[in-house]
């Protein structure tokens, strides 16, 4: 989070026990801020016999939004509201995530850069 100065970052599991109080803590650690920029950020490494490494990142932009909203997911997903959003991943539900979470994108990409490497190209679409 830009207003907690990156926190709570690579250590959020730790930043308050799962759900409601990691939620809450944010919520009260952020208060009034104006500057409610947030972001997630996976990073998947598939490792080759040989010892090379293939990497995929995925990032999701947004915001914390004041208060929870939603049911599904888990997480900080009833706060933040991706870029381009008005709903909390929470609102937009797992079959949305699925497609288009941090998660999604480092597995898209670790894909992308494993093909690449394995000369296989893209996908067959259709």
């Amino acid at each position: 989070m830009a207003a907690l100065g990156g926190a709570p970052g690579i250590r959020s599991a730790r930043y308050a026990p799962e759900g409601g109080p990691a939620v809450e803590r944010l919520l009260r650690e952020l208060g009034e801020a104006e500057d409610r920029r947030a972001r997630y950020v996976c990073e998947l490494v598939l490792p080759g016999p040989d010892g090379t490494e293939v990497r995929g990142t995925g990032t999701l932009e947004g915001r914390i939004a004041t208060e929870p909203r939603g049911s599904e997911g888990f997480g900080y997903d009833p706060v933040f509201v991706p870029a381009g959003e008005e709903r909390t991943v929470a609102e937009l539900g797992n079959a949305w995530k699925a497609k288009n979470s941090h998660r999604a994108r480092a597995a898209q990409d670790l894909l992308r850069q494993a093909r690449g490497l394995l000369g296989l190209g893209a996908p067959a679409v259709g």
